[in-house]
């Protein structure tokens, strides 16, 4: 699977943390990650993540244009409700796309570990038949 990791800045040790708490599944997926975040994860776990831009600085643009493609598989995205955003509408874009293309979407650590929990259980093994139905060979998603 394709899972993208983003973190408002009051939220990145919160999202590193669950990462290393969960390293072991996300070891097998292909993982992207807005700039700052990616590199946290990155020096903590040793994970392998491709890296966008910032937030701020179109990350999450470029994030929303894979699901726009119906390329992320999953979406986890800590954020800050109580830290204004200079970059909201960006976030609120993405937000929409993933319901638009129907991504799960985790905003908070509670709802991501219900999705990692499903993941390895193999409760969104329904994407693989999206990715079928494109074309695409998604063998890395089993």
């Amino acid at each position: 699977m394709n899972i993208a990791l983003i973190a408002h800045d009051k939220k990145k040790n919160d999202l590193v943390q669950f990462v290393e708490a969960y390293q072991t599944t996300f070891a097998e997926h292909q993982l992207y990650a807005t700039g700052t975040t990616g590199l946290r994860i990155h020096e903590a776990t040793g994970l392998q993540i491709h890296r966008f831009n910032s937030g701020p600085l179109g990350g999450d643009q470029e994030i929303g244009a894979l699901i726009a493609q119906n390329k992320m598989d999953i979406v986890i995205f800590f954020r800050d409700p109580l830290t204004a955003q200079p970059h909201e509408p960006d976030v609120t874009a993405l937000v929409r796309l993933c319901d638009v293309y129907s991504i799960p979407l985790a905003t908070n650590m509670g709802t991501a570990e219900v999705l990692i929990h499903g993941l390895n259980r193999g409760d969104l093994t329904w994407r693989n038949v999206i990715h079928e139905s494109q074309g695409e060979s998604n063998e890395s998603n089993e």
